[in-house]
């Protein structure tokens, strides 16, 4: 089932995006609860024309993302971690709001729902996916320390 999102949804996609659903959650969650719609021919319709204009708006900010985009992977970033003694195995596991937390101490502001991260639970290097805007996405490098 093909939806028009009106609204962000964490893990499926940002406004204004059509996304494929399977159809119970979009008939029983996402459109009753107002975060997307159906999209029929004339819908799709007028969604285009939107973002055809909204688009022309937009270049702005996208060039102010693909900067962001451009220094992300560039940053020193390091997370520390409490690690049991002598091992390299973390005590719980690395999420993205620290992820976030840490991009804003170096002054990247990143909304923790858009940074996706494998599971993490050992010191090392690992990479995060950020999506800054709809069309703007960037892998990030990063480590894992020790406290």
């Amino acid at each position: 089932m093909d939806i028009i999102l009106l609204e962000n949804v964490e893990k499926l996609g940002f406004k204004n995006e059509i996304v494929k659903v399977k159809p119970g959650y979009g008939r029983n969650f996402l459109i009753p609860t107002g975060k997307a719609k159906l999209a029929t021919e004339s819908a799709v319709k007028v969604l285009k024309e939107n973002l055809r204009q909204q688009e022309q708006k937009d270049s702005k900010i996208i060039a102010e993302m693909n900067k962001t985009a451009e220094a992300l992977p560039k940053l020193d970033i390091n997370l520390k971690a409490k690690v049991a003694e002598g091992g390299t195995k973390l005590f719980g596991s690395i999420t993205p709001a620290q992820f976030a937390d840490a991009l804003s101490e170096l002054g990247h502001e990143v909304d923790k729902r858009f940074v996706k991260l494998s599971s993490i639970k050992e010191l090392g290097k690992y990479e995060a996916e950020v999506r800054l805007h709809r069309s703007v996405k960037v892998t990030v490098p990063f480590n894992v320390v020790s406290e």
